[in-house]
Order: C-alpha cells, then structure tokens, then sequence
C-alpha cells in the first residue's frame, strides 16, 4: 500500500478542494465521508494542518485520485 511507501505527507490542500468542488461535494458532506471534522478537512485544504497518510488516502480514494495527485512526500 502506498502509506507504507510514502510514509510521511504533505497535503497540497488547493487540489483537494479545487477536485472536491469539481466533484460536487460540499466540505461537510465529503468530510463525513472521509471520517474527519469539517473543520479538520478545512484546515487541509488551507494549508494550515498536515493529514496523516491514511487521511490522504481516503480523500484521494473519494476523489478517485492517487495520493500522489493530492500530496508530496516529505524527505
């Protein structure tokens, strides 16, 4: 599984939401479908809090992307 590869991450939070809103989800409904706050997926896609790689995985699996289309490994 890619968490075990990537380790640690890097949201690129503008993709996120620019996807999200493309897809139609409103924050708070994508967010109960991820399982995280509102407020925590807000906080992602501003920048202003990391995401552990298993919560990246689930917004990419829901956006139908791969991690790596919404986040950077961090060295």
């Amino acid at each position: 599984m890619i968490t075990h590869i990537v380790g640690h991450v890097r949201a690129r939070g503008q993709d996120i939401r620019r996807k999200r809103e493309q897809m139609g989800y409103g924050l708070r409904r994508f967010a109960s479908q991820v399982a995280i706050s509102p407020a925590h997926l807000s906080r992602i896609e501003r920048g202003q809090r990391g995401a552990q790689p298993e919560v990246i995985k689930r917004i990419a699996d829901k956006l139908q992307v791969t991690m790596l289309d919404i986040a950077d490994p961090l060295e």
